[in-house]
């Protein structure tokens, strides 16, 4: 009988045994049915068939597996099964060798195996002992199929599981891995692991700005340069958005924890070219160390978010280590949360009205509403540190609406017809009921609209979208006035002025405060009025303070002032008996306003009419400085040569004189 032949009779018999034939099925099958039935299956399967002689050497293996394992051509019949697959350690009954059951003469089944030449070849082999009619044992028959396909889909699976699609760095999940399996090890290794929470500056503005494909590709981008900068010394990866993460292990101190955090940040604010665009943005990231900083995951995570808040607090592109103040502060502004979320209900807000003047006239044409709030046992709690919490916690809708619905209600119980302000969040700005709700506060109040005017700051300019001008005019349609807030602080363009349909400008304070002795502000100030006056736009100057900055303001064509000048923001009953005391606004701040002044006392010379004398000089500011202990006869308007540094005279004028000292004031300031 030949070798086919015999494999044949040999597989029918091992088949009707695989396939559970009963016992009343008939006892052999035609050779030319069970050939066929062979062919048939290793043609269009994975599965593929076997046979060895007595002694364990191959007389029968399919074609197609027997090319894959030909090594230089040489045949792989004849050879020993053993010899050609091992079994993986990860079969169940591994400890015993194809060489073991092969000798034993006993069955086995599914078992994994590999060629001993080509490792990424995987297989599972059964096989029996052939016994003939004669009882006489002939060796072994078996199948097998294929796992190769199998092994690399469930390896591209568990990949794909840890990887992010996008940039090719570790995702979510293999980096909480990751973490979990080093911080298991750091009693074993101790070596102290650091975990870097890093987020992109000013991306948002490249996905509004170019697109999300230009936003995806600068992410690539970023991912390339972060596993350039971090290299052998830890594991990168992208937990989502703009949001990064790299674990720290193969570093020395915390110098050198420093200095790959500002490399990072070096490499990350280099230009981009994207789409034809030059883009720039930042990175600001959080460290915190294990176990200094926490000895499990959850601690250590939530230590570098916290100094990752703190590096963006101070100015972004910056890095910052986890301090335990900082968690006292988290838990504080946790607090306040909590207390934020119940302030509403408790009736602990109240508005409060600062004046709107007129250059003009001097007369109080509005006020603008301003939210305070008076917890029960912290007292007055500043807007600046309340504010950005409601905007974080989406307290802001609620808190928002409350002011609107209140300021509307108030002022229209007022004795004279002024406007009143109120502010809009960009988050409010948001919202598509923002229109609706502005209306029914009007309705409700029986305030008339052209008395309302709402402030959105330029920020609401950062997502440039027909979303945006849709917003603005459909507000406008109530009849409100819309003024651009803080103009000159963010994202300034001029283009919002003309596109939008502003009624006034509001000139951010760090341009009004020190307009007096600062000629580059007063030259800013004197050019947004100039084009708002060309538009047709009101302009309000923020900030002022001083009496004396009232006359600069006006001069420099502004057709409104708010500030100090004219008195803190005061209660609603306060605006009623002030609207009903008069129309005209009186000033209560102080009268001038002066560079801040440096204490000094040191000697130096005087020169007036050709005449040298010593003196003191008792104090300094970038305009002037205060002098004693001269002997000459000095008189205001007398122009006067000083020492002010060590050899270098500059020329002054007298302002004033009082009991022996003087104030000068030096040329050209």
């Amino acid at each position: 009988m030949s070798l086919t032949a015999r494999f044949v009779s040999g597989f029918g018999r091992a088949a009707r045994d695989g396939l559970g034939e009963s016992e009343g099925d008939s006892a052999s099958l035609d050779s030319e049915l069970a050939l066929l039935l062979l062919r048939s299956h290793e043609a269009q399967s994975s599965g593929w068939f076997w046979a060895t002689d007595r002694a364990g050497r191959l007389i029968y293996l399919t074609e197609r597996v027997s090319r894959e394992l030909q090594r230089r051509g040489e045949p792989v019949l004849d050879k020993m099964l053993s010899d050609l697959f091992e079994v993986s350690g990860e079969s169940e009954g591994a400890e015993r060798t194809l060489a073991f059951h092969l000798h034993a003469r006993t069955s086995f089944q599914n078992f994994e195996v590999r060629s001993r030449d080509d490792r990424d070849s995987v297989w599972t082999i059964s096989g029996r002992p052939h016994i003939d009619e004669l009882d006489q044992f002939r060796g072994f028959v078996g199948y097998g199929s294929d796992l190769s396909a199998e092994r690399r889909l469930d390896a591209e699976t568990k990949r794909l599981a840890l990887t992010d699609p996008l940039t090719g760095l570790a995702n979510r999940a293999r980096m909480r891995a990751s973490l979990d399996q080093m911080i298991l090890q750091l009693e074993r290794m101790h070596r102290p692991v650091a975990l870097f929470m890093l987020d992109l500056d000013r991306f948002k503005a490249v996905n509004d700005t170019l697109g999300h494909q230009s936003g995806d590709t600068l992410l690539t981008v970023v991912a390339q340069r972060l596993e350039s900068c971090v290299g052998d010394k830890g594991l990168v990866g992208r937990l989502g958005g703009d949001e990064f993460q790299v674990i720290v292990s193969n570093y020395r101190n915390a110098g050198e924890l420093e200095q790959l955090a500002d490399r990072i940040i070096s490499a990350l604010s280099q230009p981009y070219f994207i789409k034809g665009a030059n883009v720039l943005i930042g990175c600001s990231i959080g460290i915190s160390v294990a176990p200094d900083h926490g000895s499990d995951p959850e601690t250590l995570i939530r230590n570098a978010d916290l100094s990752l808040y703190e590096a963006k607090a101070q100015g972004r592109g910056k890095h910052s280590f986890f301090r335990e103040e900082l968690l006292t502060q988290a838990q504080s502004r946790k607090t306040l949360e909590d207390d934020l979320r119940r302030a509403l209900e408790r009736g602990e807000f109240w508005l409060a009205y600062q004046p709107v003047v007129s250059t003009a006239t001097s007369e109080i044409v509005g006020y603008e509403a301003l939210i305070r709030w008076s917890h029960p046992t912290l007292g007055l709690i500043s807007p600046a540190d309340f504010i950005p919490i409601a905007e974080d916690s989406r307290l802001i809708d609620p808190i928002g609406e409350w002011v609107l619905r209140t300021a509307c209600a108030q002022a229209a119980s007022w004795p004279r017809p002024v406007r009143v302000a109120v502010n809009v969040s960009t988050v409010q700005f948001a919202r598509a009921s923002l229109p609706a709700m502005v209306a029914n506060a009007l309705a409700q109040s029986g305030l008339p609209a052209e008395r309302l005017e709402l402030e959105i700051t330029e920020s609401v300019f950062l997502n440039e979208d027909s979303q945006t001008e849709r917003m603005l005019a459909t507000l406008k349609k109530t009849g409100v006035r819309l003024a651009l807030d803080d103009f000159g602080t963010g994202y300034s363009s001029l283009a919002y002025l003309k596109k939008a349909p502003f009624d006034k400008v509001k000139i951010d304070q760090s341009f009004v405060k020190g307009a007096a002795h600062d000629k580059r502000n007063t030259a800013i100030i004197r050019a947004v009025t100039a084009i708002a006056d060309t538009l047709g736009l009101e302009t309000t100057a923020e900030g002022v303070e001083t009496q004396d900055e009232i006359e600069l303001i006006r001069s420099l064509g502004c057709s409104h002032i708010q500030g100090y000048v004219f008195g803190k923001p005061m209660p609603n009953e306060d605006v009623t008996a002030a609207l009903t005391g008069g129309a005209a606004a009186k000033p209560v701040g102080l009268k001038t306003s002066r560079p801040t002044r440096q204490k000094l006392l040191r000697s130096t010379r005087i020169q007036h009419h050709g005449a040298k004398s010593g003196a003191r000089i008792r104090d300094v500011s970038p305009t002037g400085m205060m002098i004693d202990g001269y002997t000459a006869k000095l008189r205001p308007g007398d122009d006067v040569v000083i020492e002010t540094v060590e050899g270098r005279l500059t020329a002054a004028i007298v302002v004033w004189t009082s009991d022996g000292r003087a104030g000068l004031q030096l040329a050209g300031k």
